[in-house]
Formats: C-alpha cells, structure tokens, sequence
C-alpha cells in the first residue's frame, strides 16, 4: 500500500469516525431538547389542571385540555402498588383524546407516585400494529367528590411518536449527508495528497534514474521543505561521490604499485627453478612462493579491474550467443570436466564480446573449482531479453552463504578458496559487468546437486550481413 493511500484512508476514517461522534452528539442533544420541551408542556398542563382542581372545576379534563394531549384523574383508594398496577385507580374524569382507555402505570411508578408525589413514566396503550407510547407526567392531588375529598392521582401524557419520527428523520438526513461529505472529503484529500506527495514522488524517480554512480538532483524552483530536502540529497550525494572516487584511486594505485614487486617476485622465482641447481626443499618452498605471488597477482588484476567498474564504457553490439559459448568451451575443453552447450543458433544478445566471455569464463572456472564433473551452458529468448544460464553438477552453495555471494572478498569456505587461488572478488565483478549492460544476475544452489547461475541481459537482433 503506498504512502498516498495510506494518508488518504487515515484522513477518510479520522473524518468518519469525527462525523460519527458529532452525529451522536446531535443525537442526544436533539433528543435531550425534544423530551425536554415535552416534559415542560406536560408539567405547564399538569399545573392547570391542578390549579383548576384546587378552584373546584367540574368537567376539566374535557374542556381545558387540548386534544392532543391524554389525561385521567384517578382515585387513589388503595396504598398497594401492585393492587393500582393490575386495575389503576378508580377513573374520576378523562380526556376525549383516551377514548375507552386508560392510563394505568407499572407497579414501580405507583410505589414512587406514593412515595414522592410526582413520577414521570412511560405508558403503552393499545392499539392495531404496535402499542402507542406516551410520555406521562403522574402527581398526587386532592380530588373532591361531593363534600369529601380524597386522594387523588392526575396522570397527563402525550405521545413520543413525532419526537421518535423527529430523530429518525435527522438521522437518515444526517447519514445521506455525512456519506455524501465523507466520499468528496476523500476525493479532495486523494487530490491534495498526491499534489504534496509529487515533489517527493518526483526526487524518487530522479534518485532511481541516477547510475552507478551518485549525481546531483536537479533542484526544484519553489524554496519548500522538498528544497531543503534536495539540497541535503545532493550534498550526502557530492559526498559519496568523493569517497568513491577516493577509493577508486586508492585501488588503482595500489594495484599499479604491487604489479612491479609481484612480478619480480614471479621473474625470480622462475629463474630459480628454472636455471638454478635446488634441493627439493627448496624447490617447494620456491613453488610454494610462486603460487602465492600468482594467486597476489591475479589478487590485483581483479582490484584494479573493480576499481574501473563504475567507469567502463559498454559499447554493446550484436553477440551470437552460440560462438560466444563455443569460445568459452574451448577455453576450457582441457580441464578434464564435460562442457555442454544447449542454445539455439539464431540467439543474439547485445553487449560487449570481451567482457561476456569474461562473465562466462569466470562462472565456468567456479563451477570447475567445485569439481564439477559437467558443466552446461544453456541460452533461451523471453520476449525482449536472453536468458543464460552455467548449470553443475559441483559441490553446491549452502542457503545461508546465497545472499552475500557477490559482495566482494566473500568466500563461502575460506581455506578451501584459498588452496584453489579464489580472490573473493570473481562475481563481484560478474555482477559488476552484468549491470552495466543494464542486465541481472543471480544463484540457485543446493549442496551435494549442483548450483545454477543465471544472467539476464538484453536480447538482439542479428548484426546486417556486411555489404
């Protein structure tokens, strides 16, 4: 996932979750407002109708009562809770709105009407589809009958309906409009996003075009952090260049200056066995000599070879794949291994002959070194590049040692290396060839069956016949 949708989907889920929560809010907040408008035009009727009790008012509930609103005037006759909650109280007086109903609370809501005075409840009365919920306000009063008062209850109540239809309706309006403004917030924070993300976008494909070799960055115009940010690339870059130039040079000179004692060394020690009377002693020590200064000589050459890699100019041309294995064959036909070659004839690829026949040559030679009985070299198109592969049958490479195989001076055993006269830096500069044709190369192996090395380089079409 990239670092684009990334933002964007953290910015779309902050912005969601934000939506969610001030929905809710206004939820309860609209919820809270509406019960409680409806609680204070409960307690207003309530009040009016006890101050119209108090003065002696007859039919009350008939007259001074709007219609909308439902209430009852009961006598309390009995202290038992649960006794009013089966029946309620004996009905003194209703409103036209209950028709043959009544309001009758839970056995709860009659223990705290007794206890405290006043209760709120919730009523359900019956009707076809579901019950009608009412919001009931409940409160002792004095009730006169005759020339006897006694106690008394007012319930008064009013359905929660259009407030419930007043929530619902903001809640779907609120959801269409949240998803509405949640999926442009994503297009917008998509755009914005990819619009900060380009200057970055563009350093990254820069930074991938430059070569071997660190260059400098062209720098953007605006002075934004993305500025800043390409000045200190190209000042590590300038920094990098320098060490590898330093380090290039250092290489060269080394090596030039350890070809001249070397190959005296290998000049005398050859004249001494050679043109001068030894014991048998002395000739396996000057053996011994020779083949160190052989193996130092060859040390050298690939040092200095390194250090030109990320100079070498490839000027590639057409290669017959075929002939450029036979060369290699040859090269090699007396070591006493089977050398087989499986490629078509009408196989080109496109690079420098000399140095290819290098990579080769030097795959070849390892796979030798691990007393490779057989040794094929096989060669196929894919599309617009040419596969080759060195297949044996040799010792094979442990899983572990795979990965560091072409860093230079890595050696899978070291004193066995050693003994056949490795360097360490044999596929260093395989790989070092293969980029820069602008090709890959890498290793399968298995101990004890063999090892596979595959390059992949681009493909050619046939040299014009010469005129």
């Amino acid at each position: 996932m990239t670092l684009r949708t990334r933002i964007t989907l953290l910015v779309t889920l902050l912005l969601a979750a934000s939506l969610l929560i001030l929905g809710g809010v206004v939820h309860e907040l609209l919820k809270e407002f509406l019960y409680r408008s409806l609680r204070e035009e409960l307690a207003q009727a309530s009040a009016q109708v006890v101050r119209l009790l108090n003065a002696g008012g007859g039919e009350l509930l008939s007259v001074g009562l709007p219609s909308t609103l439902y209430a009852e005037v009961q006598l309390l006759t009995e202290a038992d809770p649960a006794f009013l909650a089966k029946e309620g109280g004996i009905s003194v007086q209703k409103s036209p709105a209950l028709g043959s109903h009544r309001l009758v609370l839970s056995q709860g809501d009659y223990a705290a009407l007794l206890k405290k005075g006043e209760v709120w409840a919730e009523v359900a009365l019956p009707r076809e589809g579901s019950p009608l919920r009412l919001l009931v306000l409940a409160r002792k009063v004095r009730v006169n009958l005759g020339q006897t008062e006694w106690d008394g209850a007012l319930l008064v109540g009013k359905p929660t309906e259009p407030l419930e239809a007043t929530l619902s309706q903001f809640t779907r309006i609120y959801a269409a409009t949240a998803l509405l403004v949640l999926l442009l917030s994503a297009l917008l924070a998509r755009r914005l996003v990819r619009e900060a993300l380009e200057p970055l976008e563009w350093v990254a494909r820069k930074a991938g075009a430059i070569e071997a070799r660190p260059e400098e960055l062209p720098e953007p115009p605006n002075r934004d952090e993305v500025y800043a940010l390409v000045r200190a690339l190209n000042a590590m870059m300038r920094r990098m260049r320098e060490a590898f130039e330093a380090q290039a040079r250092f290489l060269q000179d080394a090596s030039h200056e350890l070809r001249t004692p070397i190959t005296a060394i290998l000049g005398h020690v050859g004249y001494l066995l050679r043109r001068t009377p030894v014991t048998e002693a002395q000739k396996e020590s000057l053996e011994v000599i020779q083949r160190e200064a052989e193996r130092m000589r060859k040390l050298v050459e690939d040092l200095l070879e390194l250090s030109k890699s990320g100079t070498w100019k490839v000027e590639p041309v057409p290669v017959h794949v075929r002939s450029l294995f036979e060369e290699v064959k040859e090269e090699f036909s007396r070591q006493g291994s089977e050398i087989a070659l499986e490629v078509a004839d009408d196989l080109f690829v496109l690079g420098d002959p000399d140095r290819l026949h290098q990579v080769l040559a030097n795959l070849v030679a390892n796979s030798l070194k691990a007393k490779a009985r057989r040794v094929v070299l096989r060669g196929r198109g894919v599309e617009k590049r040419v596969i080759l592969q060195v297949e044996d049958d040799g010792e094979g490479i442990p899983k572990e040692h795979l990965p560091h195989i072409f860093e230079r001076f890595y050696r899978v055993d070291r004193a066995r290396d050693r003994e056949r006269g490795g360097s360490g830096l044999g596929l260093a500069i395989v790989k070092a060839i293969l980029e820069a044709h602008g090709g890959e190369v890498w290793v399968e192996s298995e101990p004890g069956r063999g090892t596979t090395f595959t390059l992949s380089l681009p493909a050619s079409a046939p040299p014009p016949p010469p005129a």
